[in-house]
């Protein structure tokens, strides 16, 4: 069930590819696009890299940081990593169902303990959500007009993708909160929906629920005894989204373009993101071509539109998997070398 479901997977990220591809390539003149790229500043070109590139380490030095507080082992680069397998999974998934799920897997096999690393693993999640939904909700409060302005007609998605982080936070915090209620409402709502056939019968559904409520239970009890560290996360999690946010501004500077503020495209970028961080497409691709075509056309002028859409999600995306690639690639093939040498060494 495990290899149809990732073979599932990967044929449904290819095709959401190849149809975003096709969309985004149809009736453009590839050789104008190509001259256009090739003017951008190799400097901006090496800030936009660097800020990709980090915000897949400061995730990384984020788990380090809070597994070495509760007394793990594992050293920077292991943690590192995890975040890129994180991504890289996330990237391929459904609504980035994939990456934790990995992450721990390999977390384990580092023999990390699995209570310590899920823990861990949620603290960031929830960190990550709760960032989010305050720069969301500083945006619409305090940013509106702007908002309206460039999202135009789709302004209720940058509503609805705010909505659902504000739900799943506050679905996250109701868990911590009353794990004991949240479960009976949890186990109640999935036997209605079994005894209605939306859901087929599993009676191991019932023991994972148990499970996700028990985790976010453990990870409460964290949070509140290592307030500093927990403190201390949401500003490096607020620094990590703030780098993609910046990448599209300096891939803005990189072109040479003037007319918009630095801080104007960065916080349009934050928006896009929001507006598409919990739609059920892996990488959100194509929606998020759509929307950037839409929102940035008054931003990037004189054709440099569509060059500054593929050196964008280029770098925070596709950039960003290819190495994640190499890295889930890479710790393949260490832990199947791990294993042989640990036959030898039996035998």
């Amino acid at each position: 069930m495990s290899k149809r479901k990732n073979i599932f997977n990967a044929a449904f990220f290819v095709a959401v590819m190849c149809l975003t591809f096709y969309a985004v390539f149809h009736g453009q003149n590839l050789g104008d696009i190509r001259v256009s790229v090739s003017r951008m500043s190799g400097m901006f070109v090496c800030l936009s890299v660097l800020c990709a590139v980090f915000f897949v380490c400061a995730e990384g030095f984020m788990i380090w940081y809070l597994l070495r507080g509760m007394g793990g082992k594992t050293c920077l680069a292991r943690c590192i990593c995890y975040s890129f397998i994180g991504f890289f999974y996330s990237g391929i998934t459904p609504s980035a169902t994939g990456g934790q799920p990995m992450q721990l897997y390999y977390m384990k096999k580092d023999k990390n303990r699995l209570s310590d690393s899920s823990v861990v693993l949620m603290t960031v999640a929830v960190v990550y959500k709760f960032v989010l939904v305050v720069v969301g909700a500083l945006l619409l409060l305090f940013w509106l007009r702007p908002l309206r302005q460039y999202f135009g007609g789709y302004l209720p998605l940058f509503l609805f993708g705010l909505f659902l982080n504000v739900a799943l936070v506050v679905i996250l915090t109701a868990v911590m909160a009353a794990p004991g209620v949240m479960y009976r409402l949890l186990a109640g709502g999935e036997k209605v929906l079994v005894r209605i056939g939306i859901f087929p019968y599993d009676g191991k559904r019932t023991e994972k629920i148990r499970q996700f409520i028990d985790g976010y239970r453990e990870a409460v009890d964290f949070l509140v005894q290592n307030k500093g560290k927990v403190c201390f996360v949401v500003l490096c999690t607020f620094l990590q989204r703030c780098s993609v946010f910046l990448l599209t501004a300096f891939v803005y500077k990189g072109f040479g373009l003037c007319g918009t503020s630095f801080l104007t495209v960065a916080l349009l970028q934050a928006a896009v993101y929001i507006a598409v961080d919990m739609l059920p497409v892996p990488g959100a691709q194509g929606i998020t071509e759509l929307l950037y075509q839409s929102v940035f056309a008054g931003v990037f002028s004189g054709g440099f539109l569509m060059p500054s859409l593929y050196v964008t999600r280029g770098i925070n995306f596709y950039f960003l998997l290819l190495v994640s690639l190499c890295v889930v690639a890479g710790n393949r093939l260490y832990f199947v070398r791990r294993a042989g040498a640990a036959r030898k060494e039996t035998a």
